[in-house]
């Protein structure tokens, strides 16, 4: 199954080369549920979705949800070209390091392209926490990414954050200069402070950068052992 957001319409295509296609234009969601469904139907496809959406407010199951039904076709197409530029930026700060390292990947609960590093070590168990985010952060992780912004902070932000986070993380200095720690408990650095900067790229690579070295060297990774050689980090 694949987004197109050009055409605007969802593809889903069969290895025996069948392909049904759905418009995306402003319908409700459980209208465009009940059409998917269908269309893998056609198909020969049978499966079972659990109807509930996740890390949302308030969720309404998708074949009772009839509340919701705006698609601006413009956003979605600048939101996805914002995405193909960001990847091989991230792409590229993700080659410089040689340890386990995630995909450059995009979450579609919290709608953040994200890219995380993991030194290797065990953290501290969540004892309090889900079964979900037990299991996302029993490792030492530094990640970082971009994402459209919500309740919490009000337009899109690149971030970055340490977990476990080191003493004195908040604290250390960062590039560029405009990127700030906020009370979500991460670095931010605002989408259109990139987008306005003399040198986008380095900015957001530099951003990407001396958040990784600020938590890395806080807690004390085997860096000799998880980075490319030689540094291009400039």
């Amino acid at each position: 199954m694949q987004f197109d957001f050009i055409e605007h319409q969802l593809l889903v295509l069969t290895s025996d080369g069948r392909q049904k296609s759905l418009a995306l234009r402003p319908q409700s969601v459980a209208d465009f549920y009940r059409a998917f469904l269908q269309a893998l139907s056609s198909l020969g496809i049978e499966v079972r979705i659990w109807p509930m959406p996740v890390e949302v407010p308030n969720p309404v199951r998708f074949d009772l949800d009839h509340e919701h039904a705006s698609y601006d076709a413009e956003y979605a197409h600048r939101f996805w070209t914002i995405l193909t530029r960001l990847v091989p930026i991230f792409s590229e700060f993700r080659g410089r390091f040689i340890g386990k390292h995630s995909p450059i990947h995009f979450f579609w609960g919290s709608f953040d392209l994200a890219s995380t590093r993991f030194s290797g070590r065990r953290a501290p168990v969540r004892a309090e926490a889900d079964s979900i985010t037990r299991e996302a952060y029993s490792h030492e992780v530094i990640s970082a990414g971009f994402w459209p912004g919500g309740a919490e902070v009000e337009g899109a932000a690149f971030y970055a954050y340490a977990a476990p986070e080191p003493p004195g993380f908040k604290t250390a200095t960062i590039k560029p200069e405009k990127a700030f720690y906020s009370p979500l408990g991460e670095f931010l650095l605002m989408y259109d402070d990139v987008r306005q900067a003399k040198d986008p790229r380095k900015d957001l690579l530099d951003f990407l950068q001396t958040t990784y070295e600020a938590g890395a060297n806080l807690a004390n990774w085997p860096r000799a052992d998880l980075e490319s050689l030689p540094d291009r980090s400039s």
